[in-house]
């Protein structure tokens, strides 16, 4: 049978041959593969660490009161509307009055059209309130956000929000890493099951095969225990502690999220009796017919289990929610078992070609075919799923979740430039008559003829001798597979361009978990379409209220601005003073100036004109963009009295 023999150079008892490359080397003595794959867990791990926090999946794109706005008396309710479905408790919206207490009756109500509204206490008094939510998108990931209004006039705030976002912090940085490890224990279990059962049968026996497909069903094990038990404290505080509060933990066990958790956790036992039978009973049936029938009822029921815990990603995450959700769904399973053939596959046989004694060649050409359909699954697949998450060729280039796309797409380019490569290796091996190079093959048929085997002295004085035979004849055995392997570059390129697939895949595999995070395309466009389009339905211009207190004689009383239409572009700014009893009087200047600190911008001067008494208006005061403004009011009463008030509204 034709077999592709393993590099065993650091296998005990092998030596360094002179002037190698690694002779010298400050890293000899660390295997080759390990060496790769060191240096890519750190190119990935700097990848992540690098990577910007991912956006929530639903936006805030109306509210009512609207952010920023002035009513003249207190609404029976708020609401807020979100671009999508959103998943809210008793407490997810707060209401704070400008003492920071509480203004809300806390109970939250679903008024459809992703709508949900908070009521509120009677007896209000005036001032700005503070309304912050936190809630959970439908496909799992937390939302927060916070906005004001002010209810007859603005007012200081002594509000205070927490700087933690929900999904961020340490839990959100634990959180990550589990999912990564996740997705890497399912391609793992999965596709190295799958590798054995459909192109190496015999690697059911053997030993590292088996502890890749054990370490993968391990791994995802563990990191869906994470998941559930870091759910909480990702959605809501952000404290590590609340990962082991029972009472919080039944929350979450009662939301799509966690019910999709614990499936996962119910197949994964249903996987380990999998694996014990096919590294079990499968292995050691001899019998051609026990076998067939063994390998058919192994590849129903792992396919049902696979398929299962696919669904538990698509049945939580994107693929749940937004548009076409029951075609995306099936497709998105799809998606990921052929991820599980491909690149589980392929770390398997990393490992075949690695560390194990021979492969056989057949094998190998069977995963070829194998990934080629992967592949073109891959494709069709995930030319639907860009569509239906980016919609848009400027969502493509112009959002997060689109740049990220554009680079796993060319990841998965290059990742198949080198399969071709490996392809062709693949190709030439077979072509090689036997399997071996002809000097390869007589070398190891003289060696076999000549090697003497090694007698193994009896009784207990001899162990000493009878070990040092035993090291002896395994140091042989290791050099003559090293003959082989030299003796046939072929191999050698097969294991490089495996290797280089795999380290790829990996790096790959951290944009995927990236993109699971970030908010989609389409959904960034929509939301802040929605945004755009309820800041110009807004009627009236902005008005803001401004008490003001010079500390000198008639030093007191209120400026109000009125902007209109207070949006992005030219707007009219008309300025009124008035005492305390509400009569308009003159004094010598006020002065008004635009920043918005989030983009830079300003401050803006705007310098009015006396109309009348009381009264200075500006024509074409210009507003750049959208966005929260700090409008800064100078008044000067005397030639020493002045006093500067700012206020934050949001223009456009």
């Amino acid at each position: 049978m034709q077999t592709i023999a393993p590099r065993s150079g650091n296998a005990p008892g092998s030596r360094t041959a002179p002037g190698s490359r690694t002779a010298g080397h400050a890293w000899t003595g660390v295997p080759r593969l390990l060496r790769l794959l060191l240096v890519i867990v750190a190119a990935t791990g700097a990848f992540l660490a690098g990577a910007a926090p991912a956006s929530a999946h639903a936006a805030l794109t109306g509210s009512d009161p609207k952010q920023g706005a002035v009513v003249p008396k207190a609404p029976d309710q708020v609401k807020l509307t979100f671009s999508e479905k959103v998943a809210m408790s008793d407490g997810s919206v707060r209401v704070l009055d400008p003492s920071g207490k509480r203004a809300d009756t806390k109970k939250t109500t679903d008024l459809g059209s992703n709508t949900y509204g908070v009521k509120l206490r009677p007896g209000l008094p005036d001032g700005t309130f503070t309304v912050a939510y936190q809630v959970v998108s439908a496909d799992s990931h937390p939302v927060a956000g916070a906005f004001t209004f002010s209810i007859g006039a603005p007012s200081d705030t002594k509000v205070a929000l927490p700087d933690q976002e929900a999904g961020g912090g340490l839990v959100g940085v634990l959180y990550d890493i589990a999912r990564y490890f996740s997705y890497a224990g399912f391609i793992l279990v999965v596709g190295g099951a799958a590798f054995v059962l459909g192109c190496w049968p015999r690697g059911a026996g053997v030993r590292p095969v088996q502890r890749l497909v054990t370490y993968g069903w391990v791994t995802l094990t563990g990191a869906t225990l994470a998941l559930l038990l870091l759910r909480a404290p990702y959605t809501s505080s952000g404290k590590l502690a609340d990962a082991f509060d029972m009472g919080k933990l039944g929350d979450v066990l009662n939301t799509k999220t966690g019910a999709a958790l614990v499936s996962r956790l119910l197949l994964l036992a249903a996987a380990a009796l999998f694996i014990a039978v096919l590294f079990g009973a499968y292995e050691k049936r001899t019998d051609p017919k026990e076998k067939k029938d063994l390998t058919f009822g192994l590849a129903i029921g792992g396919t049902v289990v696979a398929i299962g815990i696919a669904a538990t990603w698509a049945m939580a995450e994107h693929a749940s929610t937004g548009i076409q959700a029951g075609l995306a769904m099936p497709v998105d399973v799809l998606h990921l078992l052929a991820v599980a053939a491909w690149l589980g596959g392929l770390a398997a046989l990393v490992v075949a070609l690695y560390r194990t004694p021979s492969v056989e060649e057949a094998a190998v050409r069977r995963f070829s075919r194998v990934a080629f359909t992967s592949v073109v699954v891959l494709a069709a697949t995930g030319l639907y799923q860009s569509w239906r998450q980016v919609g848009s060729w400027s969502a493509l280039t112009g959002t997060s979740y689109g740049q990220l796309l554009l680079v796993k797409v060319g990841l998965v380019v290059v990742l198949v430039g080198v399969a071709y490569i490996s392809r062709r290796w693949t190709g030439r091996i077979a072509a090689e008559a036997g399997g071996l190079a002809p000097e390869a093959a007589a070398a190891v048929v003289v060696e076999q003829r000549t090697e003497k085997p090694v007698t193994v002295p009896s009784g207990g004085a001899d162990a000493q001798r009878s070990a040092q035979l035993a090291r002896q004849q395994a140091a042989m055995a290791s050099a003559r597979e090293k003959r082989i392997r030299d003796a046939d570059p072929h191999r050698s390129g097969l294991r490089r361009s495996v290797l280089t697939e795999a380290g790829i895949a990996v790096v790959l595999l951290a944009v995927t978990t990236i993109l699971t995070t970030t908010e989609p395309g389409r959904t960034e466009e929509e939301a802040a379409k929605a945004t755009s389009a309820a800041a110009a339905q807004r009627s009236g211009p902005l008005t803001l209220k401004v008490p003001f207190d010079t500390g000198g004689q008639d030093g007191k009383g209120t400026v109000q601005l009125d902007l209109d239409p207070g949006r992005t572009g030219s707007n009219a700014l008309h300025i009124y003073v008035k005492r305390p009893n509400g009569s308009a009087f003159d004094i010598p200047e006020v002065k008004v100036s635009f920043t918005l600190e989030s983009k830079d911008v300003g401050p803006l001067p705007v310098a009015p004109d006396h109309i009348a008494t009381g009264h200075w208006s500006a024509s074409g005061v210009q507003i750049p963009m959208a966005g929260d403004w700090k409008i800064a009011v100078t008044v000067r009463t005397s030639d020493i009295d002045q006093v500067t008030v700012k206020k934050n509204a949001q223009i456009g």
